[in-house]
């Protein structure tokens, strides 16, 4: 029987690639902003809705060179449910994480226990919309703004999202989505972030090339974080699909929906009002289920289908941050809890609304 993964990439047709991948055996200009880069940067702009993005290497080294670019110094809220990447970006910059729980609906992060947790070495929140549900942005501002702190987002699971028709770039001072092959939308290997200020916005442009500012300037130690033109092109032809393979996502969301709802010891994330999703992965959460998710996990793995328990471990229970900061899961427990419960299923636009069915027989026999 075929494997299904829990993801799979939607790539343009192997002709409309080639097609626009040509010109580069005339210019031979592969990386460091050219033509094709420039293009996708402005396709972008349109889609998002946004007016001052950089493109990246990769969805790990966006955020943290976003981070990096507002030369902050302390202690930042974040979220411990969420990919490590999250976690290091902080780190990595210097900075100390406070893990904050997550909320029980959606399970962002919980925007009633922010204020607890300031102190007057808080410079920033980092918080993280989980598989395409979006965080209380207007209460992340609102608290940001009362107590002068930066608010960036992990906008990894979030292309194309919008709240109340806006574009979530839009909102916090950067945001940063992923374009791995397993994203919604992917350029292979990439990441985007937004910037609500252009001045920002011009400091990492430069941060992404080694901190040149010009041919003989370098005005910062940095990195080498460019997108090279391959990805571009990947990201060219795959925004001209992308709306296309929503709407296939949503169709494989709504089946299991249709399957899954309303079984006694299954959650399934409600649908949020005025968010226009993207329907990035499928959690479901096994809490008091005959079966434990690991459980549902093996029996899936059977059949050659694999789901993923996916975030876990949470990122404050991780060797490297144990050891390190001391940090204890006893302070995140509704984080904890949905970390030891969650299994993602398989999503992606290409799934059969037969293997779906197959999937969720699975689960409810």
């Amino acid at each position: 029987m075929e494997r299904i993964n829990v993801t799979k990439s939607s790539m343009p047709t192997y002709e409309e690639y080639c097609e626009e991948i040509k010109s580069l055996w005339e210019t031979r200009w592969l990386s460091n902003r050219g033509d094709k880069h420039k293009k996708f940067e402005r396709d972008l702009q349109k889609y998002l809705g946004v007016e001052n993005l950089a493109l990246f290497a990769n969805g790990h080294v966006a955020l943290e060179v976003a981070i990096d670019a507002f030369d902050l110094k302390g202690e930042v809220i974040t979220t411990p449910y969420t990919h490590c990447s999250t976690t290091h970006s902080i780190v990595r910059n210097g900075l100390t994480p406070v893990f904050c729980d997550i909320n029980e609906d959606d399970y962002t992060i919980d925007v009633n226990k922010i204020e607890e947790l300031i102190t007057d070495k808080t410079c920033a929140i980092v918080a993280t919309h989980v598989y395409g549900y979006v965080c209380d942005v207007y209460k992340l501002n609102e608290i940001a703004k009362k107590h002068g702190l930066k608010v960036i987002y992990d906008a990894a699971h979030a292309f194309g999202v919008k709240i109340n028709g806006v574009g979530i770039g839009n909102f916090g001072d950067a945001s940063m989505f992923s374009c791995h092959a397993t994203k919604v939308f992917h350029t292979i290997e990439g990441g985007i972030t937004t910037f609500n200020d252009v001045n920002v916005c011009d400091k990492v442009n430069q941060l992404i090339n080694f901190g040149f500012v010009n041919h003989e300037t370098v005005a910062y130690v940095s990195t080498n974080a460019r997108m090279n033109e391959y990805e571009a092109v990947m990201g060219i032809c795959n925004l001209r699909h992308i709306d296309d393979e929503i709407a296939k996502r949503k169709a494989v969301a709504q089946r299991y929906v249709d399957r899954l709802s309303n079984v006694k010891g299954i959650k399934l994330i409600k649908e949020q009002e005025g968010v226009t999703q993207n329907y990035s992965y499928y959690p479901v959460f096994f809490d008091g289920y005959k079966k434990n998710r690991n459980q549902i996990q093996e029996e899936l793995e059977k059949e050659n289908i694999f789901a993923r328990k996916y975030f876990y471990p949470l990122t404050n229970e991780l060797d490297c941050y144990k050891e390190k900061y001391g940090f204890s899961v006893k302070n995140t427990p509704i984080a904890k809890k949905t970390a030891d419960n969650v299994l993602t299923l398989p999503m992606y636009a290409d799934l059969s609304l037969e293997d779906v069915d197959r999937i969720c027989d699975i689960i409810l026999r």
